[in-house]
């Protein structure tokens, strides 16, 4: 297996190289490439096989989707960042892992499985690249696996599914997870509703619930949905009579 580490960090890219070559003693990294020119110019020119690519997205000079943008490169890609906010891109530029930094071992040998079940560990060539692309994305682009909050001066990657759900107050998104703690993000309601997977449902413009927070619901005078959380918001949540179909369909197709 004949893979490519792009990464600014000196530091980084040995631990990476090392920890892949524990994994995967008959690997061989043929290139560690630190920057977006750099990385332009090796891929230009390219006379070795590469099966599989693990690459930063921030660099230096740029970000790691400009290296791929306007070349014809037929080669999976692992992400690995200490960012969130790019996981969509990532699967539309050969992505088929999408890593979190700091990177562990576990995460590593993961992907490396993935890529094996992915290209077929019998014959590599069986799949198309887009087609291994499509099967990544069914599992993993429909929802973020993990988004970052702010917690008085850190930064913690929060699992999804913890979840319980996310509310707007004072144009702010607060997030409560099922153990009742709290926090702040900078992502907007309607940004997290793209990346948060169908577990989620948008009731109102203030909430976006996850399905096993949702205890019951009733129906009020005014015709709406009033919802019951098993971990309660600071308000109601209230469905609109418009949206009851919606969520009544949600309710019985998300488990």
């Amino acid at each position: 297996m004949n893979i490519v580490i792009i990464e600014d960090e000196e530091i980084t890219a040995k631990d990476l190289a090392n920890t892949i070559m524990e994994i995967e003693p008959s690997a061989s990294i043929i290139a560690t490439l630190s920057s977006v020119k750099m990385s332009r110019n090796y891929f230009a020119n390219l006379m070795d096989k590469i099966d599989l690519i693990f690459s930063d997205i921030q660099l230096g000079d740029g970000t790691s989707f400009d290296i791929f943008e306007n070349l014809d490169l037929e080669v999976p890609v692992v992400f690995c960042t200490a960012f969130d906010e790019y996981a969509l891109q990532a699967f539309d530029s050969n992505g088929i892992d999408y890593i979190l930094k700091p990177i562990d071992e576990a995460h590593v040998s993961k992907a490396i499985r993935k890529f094996k079940l992915l290209t077929g560990a019998q014959d590599q060539q069986s799949r198309t690249l887009q087609e291994i692309i499509s099967l990544v994305k069914q599992d993993d682009l429909n929802a973020a696996r993990s988004i970052l909050v702010y917690h008085k001066d850190r930064i913690i990657p929060v699992e999804t599914s913890s979840v319980a759900h996310f509310y707007v107050k004072s144009s702010v998104v607060h997030i409560t997870t099922f153990d009742n703690k709290k926090y702040l993000m900078t992502k907007s309601l309607d940004d997290l509703e793209k990346i948060v997977g169908p577990a989620f449902f948008r009731a109102n413009r203030q909430f976006l619930i996850n399905r096993k927070v949702v205890l019951q619901a009733t129906s009020s005078t005014s015709r709406k949905l009033t919802v019951e959380l098993t971990v309660p918001g600071e308000e109601q949540v209230l469905v609109s009579k418009e949206k009851m179909p919606q969520f009544l369909n949600w309710l019985t197709s998300v488990s």
